[in-house]
């Protein structure tokens, strides 16, 4: 009778870790999944970027530093390896691609263009997308990383890394923007 208790409680306790086990490797693989998704998106930012820079190249000849600096920044971006090296990458492209949308508001033939427009609209679209799949990312990274760290998972949790979660690494895009309502004209 002794025997046959203990045989329960192994069969248990192997059970027990198994779906242990069996939670952790989906949360990785969900993980894996969500890191997968974000890239696509940053993929499809990097395709965008030089349809634009070449839409606004022959109207912008003297913002040439501008048009290098997001080229140059898509590359280091697009070499990114890993959840915290894309997010300060991408910042910096993100940086630079601000600027040259900042400055394409000054050429009137640009802010008409319709082929500037559209390209616009798809980063603009895109970005939002990256957002989304960096929050999905970094909620279902942060489930497993708990999930991995309490107890009893903890006990076999050992050939389980830790997932990064992206964070803001640019102090610049952790300040609040200043809106003013007031519609009074600038001075």
């Amino acid at each position: 009778m002794g025997l046959i208790v203990l045989l329960v409680i192994i069969v248990l306790i192997a059970f027990w870790a198994m779906a242990i086990y069996n939670r952790l490797v989906t949360l990785r693989n969900e993980t894996q999944n969500g890191w997968r998704q974000i890239d696509v998106q940053l993929k499809r930012r990097h395709d965008l970027i030089p349809n634009l820079v070449n839409t606004v190249k022959g109207e912008m000849d003297f913002e040439k530093n501008t048009l290098t600096a997001v080229m140059d920044a898509r590359s280091r971006a697009m070499s990114a390896s890993g959840p915290a090296d894309a997010a300060r990458k991408e910042g910096e492209l993100g940086s630079v691609l601000g600027r040259l949308l900042a400055v394409t508001e000054n050429y009137p033939q640009l802010k008409s263009n319709e082929n500037v427009k559209m390209l616009q609209e798809e980063l603009s679209s895109t970005e939002n997308k990256i957002g989304f799949a960096r929050q999905f990312y970094n909620d279902i990274a942060t489930k497993f990383n708990i999930a991995r760290e309490t107890f009893p998972s903890s006990l076999l949790a050992g050939g389980f890394t830790r997932a990064e979660l992206f964070a803001v690494t640019d102090d610049a895009d952790r300040a609040v923007p200043t809106v003013d309502l007031s519609m009074k004209p600038p001075a």
